[in-house]
């Protein structure tokens, strides 16, 4: 007789996804601290999930079958039959309670399948691409949390999506060349004669480097403009986790221009200091633009929100079930111990007759 019965409760499993955001993204976690609790906890859940999807295509031996196990995973999860894992209960609790769609999980999964085939990245177009599937998924996510369903709306927070993965692969170029890999438009590189093979193989700081990060943090900054106007059409209470975020990520575009475009040496890291400062001038924020919110939707975003059900299509569902320890959740932990005392208090009388 086993005597070591794991308990599962929702509060741990909500744990073990609060561990991941912890220990995965100090950025993202910061701000999620912004953010009013139910919120809060399913932000958690989205981001554990795309986290260890990340981890078992990129660090795993075999990312074909990492990806195929991921897809099962994804049907159950989808068919209210979550494999035993606590991060899986907990996204299919968010599937059932937002009613989110499939179709933008299996394009994140599609990101992460580019990266496991080694894509090449042509142009900024191409890398806008990759940027809707690994980024512009999680920002139309988080605004089905929230409860958005207006396509402007969504269409600004894939904008803040992709804007992130910018600012993410001009942070990581050093970092990502050592691994073998290419972000940055190969035909721009190319333009300011870097040949593009060499650069993977000895990456070094440049000129020409420079002005490639400049034209990418330019289309970074383009969209968080946009994104602006779309945070503005949140529910209020979830304003100040989003500008936090926004700014944040935002801020480490600046470090990159600040040390000199020079992310091969270093790694361009936001001290707590600034952080705290950017996050007390949250009440502050930038000048509104309301003809930015009806702006055409990007290129690459277009699929994303073409999948999310609106009008007739949609029926908002009952109220999310809350993550954190209530009395009835106490009194769930209490009963599963007491059963795993009696399994033991057995399973010692067994062996002694």
């Amino acid at each position: 007789m086993r005597n070591d019965l794991q308990i599962t409760t929702p509060h741990t499993d909500m744990s073990a996804c609060r561990n991941l955001l912890y220990h995965g993204s100090r950025s993202f976690h910061i701000a999620s601290q912004f953010l009013p609790l139910r919120l809060r906890e399913s932000a958690c859940g989205l981001y554990a999930f795309c986290r260890i999807a990340d981890d078992l295509v990129d660090l795993g031996s075999d990312p074909r079958q990492a990806l195929d196990t991921l897809h099962r995973r994804l049907d159950l999860i989808y068919a209210a039959a979550p494999e035993n894992h606590s991060v899986d209960r907990v996204l299919s609790q968010i599937v059932t309670d937002y009613g989110l769609p499939r179709a933008l999980l299996d394009a994140l999964l599609e990101g992460f399948e580019w990266d496991a085939t080694g894509r090449h990245y042509e142009t900024l177009d191409e890398v806008l691409d990759y940027g809707a599937r690994v980024a512009g998924t999680v920002g139309v996510m988080m605004a089905i949390l929230m409860g958005v369903r207006d396509v402007h709306t969504l269409s600004r927070a894939a904008d803040l999506g992709v804007a992130m993965q910018l600012t993410n692969i001009c942070r990581d170029v050093g970092e990502d060349a050592r691994a073998g890999r290419l972000y940055l438009p190969r035909s721009l590189l190319r333009e300011q004669g870097i040949d593009c093979d060499d650069f993977i193989r000895n990456p070094k700081p440049s000129s020409a480097l420079t002005a490639v990060l400049t034209h990418l943090l330019s289309e970074a900054d383009l969209r968080y403009q946009r994104a602006d106007e779309g945070i503005r059409q949140l529910p209020r209470r979830c304003r100040p986790g989003i500008w936090a975020a926004r700014r944040l990520y935002a801020e480490i575009g600046r470090r990159v221009a600040q040390t000199g475009y020079d992310p091969i040496s270093q790694r361009a890291v936001v001290s707590r200091a600034r952080k705290c400062q950017i996050l007390m001038g949250l009440i502050r924020g930038a000048p509104a633009n309301p003809a930015v919110l009806s702006a055409p939707c990007a290129r690459e975003n277009q699929f994303l929100i073409d999948a999310v059900p609106r009008g007739a299509e949609w029926q908002n569902p009952a109220a999310p079930r809350r993550f954190s320890p209530s009395a009835s959740w106490m009194l769930e932990l209490f009963i599963v111990m007491e059963q795993r005392d009696e399994m033991a208090i057995n399973g010692r009388s067994s062996k002694q007759d």
